[in-house]
């Protein structure tokens, strides 16, 4: 329905399926279980890695776990069934293993994925350095990678040290990569790892929209259900957001349109559509073709007034005075900060 919308968003890297994989740890349940009530640790109902395409916006795929203790890397057999030739899989250090890099590599895939401490390489030749990209100095190298069998894989080796650190205090990544050199240049590579940031943002908005973590839901299967459910919202979401962009244009809804207030449009008008118009009255959609139902979306998108879903875009962030808990004085009144401020004169 996206590609028939004309909705699709302009290609990360063009002639490749670009998709980012993270994990995502669901949010400790409440103790309704009694199996729970006195065990004094935080009750884990499961986790998942979950697929993401930014081209669509939807999320194509999840891998769920019960097991909260789990690890990811438990799941990534499951994950490598689904790895077709051409695909780009840009991902976190996490999944940065010999295994799964090298099966990607052997099934005529790529990725881009930061590398992790661990993980064993020898090097083909030394760094030469590639320029400068928006967030620091960037240089390049090739390293082999052996997989179980001792076959070895070329892989691209990127140092990127950064102007300013992360918030873990690193001050140089490596990112490794077996995409040709004549595809994506070294600055392209750490541009688009950078650009990884979007699926986090996408469970971000997962839960502050959709509630995508309800606490009461202790059952692994029930709370993996509920993350599920709210995983099909988001992608129905995308659905609307792609009749927007087909009739709008991408940069007008990217970049002034507030998914937070579409969806909280939504929220707020469903119960009273379906208290004014009579359920059966919505069984029309169930038989509509594709193109019915696509002409139906642009008719619609055509009508909304994107006036009253415009992002309320807020200045540059200041930079905070680092503060220091003082344990006589663990809280404060903010009434009597506020009318204090009130109080002092104000500077000619």
């Amino acid at each position: 329905m996206i590609a028939h919308l004309a909705g699709a968003r302009a290609p990360w890297l063009p002639g490749y399926r670009v998709k980012i994989i993270d994990g995502n740890c669901l949010e400790a349940s409440d103790r309704r279980l009694k199996a729970l009530r006195e065990v004094p640790g935080g009750a884990l109902p499961g986790k998942s890695l979950v697929v993401y395409e930014p081209a669509q916006g939807l999320v194509t795929d999840v891998f769920p776990c019960e097991d909260g203790h789990a690890q990811e890397r438990s799941l990534f057999g499951a994950v490598l069934e689904t790895v077709q030739a051409g695909d780009l899989w840009i991902q976190d250090r996490n999944f940065c293993t010999c295994a799964f890099l090298c099966d990607i590599d052997r099934r005529s895939a790529f990725f881009i994925t930061r590398q992790h401490a661990g993980l064993p390489y020898e090097i083909v030749s030394p760094l030469r350095s590639s320029g400068r990209v928006e967030t620091g100095q960037v240089a390049e190298q090739q390293v082999c990678v052996r997989d179980a069998q001792g076959t070895a894989h070329i892989f691209r080796r990127l140092r990127v040290k950064l102007d300013e650190p992360t918030r873990d205090g690193d001050g140089v990544l490596y990112l490794l990569t077996n995409l040709p050199r004549q595809k994506a240049s070294t600055k392209r590579v750490a541009r688009l790892y950078r650009k990884r940031w979007t699926l986090e943002t996408a469970f971000q908005r997962l839960e502050a929209y959709f509630h995508s973590e309800i606490n009461t839901l202790g059952y692994p299967k029930a709370a993996l259900f509920g993350f599920c459910l709210a995983l099909v919202a988001y992608n129905m979401l995308a659905v609307i957001m792609a009749a927007l962009r087909g009739v709008h244009g991408e940069d007008t809804i990217e970049q002034e349109v507030s998914l937070y207030y579409i969806a909280n449009e939504l929220a707020t008008t469903y119960k009273g559509m379906m208290i004014a118009i009579p359920e059966q009255e919505w069984g029309i959609f169930c038989t509509m073709s594709t193109a019915k139902m696509v002409a139906t979306l642009l008719e619609l998108a055509h009508k909304v007034r994107l006036r009253a879903l415009r992002k309320s875009p807020r200045g540059p962030k200041k930079t905070q005075p680092k503060r220091e808990g003082d344990p006589k004085c663990p809280h404060v009144s903010t009434a009597k900060l506020l009318m204090s401020r009130k109080d002092k004169p104000v500077a000619p």
